[in-house]
């Protein structure tokens, strides 16, 4: 006897849907759940800090601040120092300056010049107003 023989001998099957609701509604008693759903919001809902602490300089900034402030070339060593003195940026790396050369580097070959830098001399770099 082939398979195709036995699907076909089998019962028939139900016409009645499983899992069908066990209490009937209304059209309009289900319109009035959905409405009802739409209108709760959804997720969590978080408060404000009222104490929220500013954002943090990033190291780029500190160096354009740096920069701006100081009015002439420096190099990323002399950067750095300026950035640890008046506080501006802290960092336990122990390379910040290569850090800082190469993420200056990156935005004046990415942006061109829109760059807030401007190299000037091996090394050394303005703040291109």
């Amino acid at each position: 006897m082939s398979k195709t023989a036995t699907k076909k001998s089998g019962a028939k099957k139900s016409t009645k849907s499983k899992g069908a609701a066990t209490t009937p509604e209304t059209i309009g008693e289900r319109a009035e759940k959905l409405a009802a759903a739409a209108t709760k919001p959804k997720g969590k809902t978080t408060k404000a800090k009222p104490d929220a602490k500013p954002k943090a300089m990033s190291c780029l900034d500190a160096a354009a601040h740096v920069l701006k402030a100081k009015g002439a070339a420096m190099n990323c060593k002399g950067m750095i120092d300026a950035m640890f003195a008046g506080k501006l940026w802290h960092s336990d790396a122990p390379t910040p300056a290569a850090t800082l050369s190469s993420a200056i580097l990156r935005e004046v070959t990415t942006k061109g010049d829109s760059a807030r830098f401007k190299k000037v001399d091996r090394g050394q770099f303005v703040f291109n107003a």
